[in-house]
């Protein structure tokens, strides 16, 4: 108490994000019921009828539960397999730079995706990758011929990941940029007298000081696999592709809101949260474990 006398101001200045954070992440917690009930707006949440397990039963039985699983999954390991080290390895090669003026505009471009809208940026790739694009026009050219890339359920995948890659790899490394910040410049200078090249410098030095931030990057990375975001995926499906591109974040607004079905949008959500929270302690277990290192 004699702390919070002393640093009221900072304190105070914590409220208002306390107070968001209880209105818009707690408050909402209670209409996880709607997934126990079939809901009904006029009735309400108290006045609903109360139908236990039906709709977790419905989703687990329904003809489309293995194909969304798949993809969900999918989408979210390889985003992790290639889209988590290359922020790692763009802050490494930066921290490498001399030149601080071409560091800057190398940061600055990088960080431009990350501003433009998710909406733009699949319009963007649209109009690149449509039929008579500018891709499909090289490729023409090279005599490889014209490829239907938003048509093919192949190509969805590829897509998704690189062009979510493209737009916040920049963006992702500012977080090992400022780890890096935190490693004495003396071990450098030593290991340079030692005779240490620069990749050996990166190997016994850059590394082990940015490990501790990977680790914890990597772990929220992992709770992650099942929540692939909802925006990206429904700009860029369409049911043509449906077999790569539905995921569960998809199939709950189709389920959930179009038809109006809250209490089934509500019982698949509160699976994908269940899951969610089991990878990120199995993923913490496993870092304490091997590195006496985790979130807790």
């Amino acid at each position: 108490m004699r702390d919070v006398r002393r640093q009221y101001a900072l304190y105070a200045m914590i409220i208002p994000v306390l107070a968001g954070f209880i209105l818009f992440k707690y408050v909402p917690m209670y209409g996880v019921v709607m997934a126990f009930q079939n809901y009904d707006f006029v009735r309400g949440f108290f006045h609903s009828p109360f139908v236990g397990l039906k709709w977790f039963t419905m989703f687990f039985q329904d003809p489309y539960f293995f194909r969304l699983i798949r993809n969900t999954f999918l989408i979210g390991i390889y985003g992790l397999l290639w889209g988590f080290w290359p922020p790692i390895l763009l802050a490494i090669l930066l921290n490498e730079v001399r030149s601080r003026k071409f560091k800057r505009v190398v940061q600055s471009v990088s960080y431009l995706p990350h501003f433009i809208a998710t909406v733009v940026i699949v319009g963007m790739m649209m109009e690149m990758l449509s039929t008579f694009g500018v891709v499909n026009d090289t490729l023409e050219r090279i005599g490889l011929g014209r490829l239907a890339f938003f048509a093919d359920p192949r190509y969805f995948r590829s897509l998704y990941i690189g062009s979510d890659i493209w737009q916040s790899v920049g963006w992702g490394s500012i977080l090992y940029l400022a780890a890096l910040t935190g490693i004495d410049p003396e071990l450098y200078d030593a290991a340079a007298i030692d005779g240490a090249g620069r990749l050996q410098r990166i190997r016994h030095i850059t590394l082990p000081g940015l490990m501790p931030t990977i680790q914890i990057v990597l772990i929220f990375s992992v709770s992650d696999i099942s929540r692939v975001g909802f925006e990206k995926v429904y700009l860029m499906q369409n049911p043509g592709i449906y077999e790569t591109a539905d995921v569960v974040a998809t199939y709950v607004y189709r389920r959930g809101l179009l038809e109006m079905n809250f209490s089934y949008g509500a019982a698949i959500g509160f699976i994908e949260n269940i899951v969610a929270l089991v990878l990120l302690l199995l993923a913490n277990f496993a870092s304490r474990r091997l590195t006496q290192r985790g979130l807790w």
